[in-house]
């Protein structure tokens, strides 16, 4: 999976694998989660989105897609 610098506070890097819907984010404090199942649209939006943070939060975890926490 590749993984992509973003501008956050709190987000590092965003890393997307289309075939499995799997979004995988690293965040500034060392944390790795890996959310399944998540739409390509939702990644693209998150890219896209001026607060990563927000729409991470707003999109993904409250949208209730599963999780594993990586690292």
């Amino acid at each position: 999976m590749d993984l992509v610098p973003v501008q956050s506070s709190n987000l590092a890097a965003v890393g997307y694998e289309s075939n499995e819907g799997v979004l995988e984010v690293h965040f500034k404090n060392g944390a790795v989660y890996q959310y399944l199942n998540v739409p390509v649209l939702v990644h693209q939006g998150l890219m896209v989105a001026s607060s990563k943070g927000g729409y991470l939060d707003r999109f993904v975890k409250k949208a209730g897609y599963r999780y594993v926490r990586v690292h």
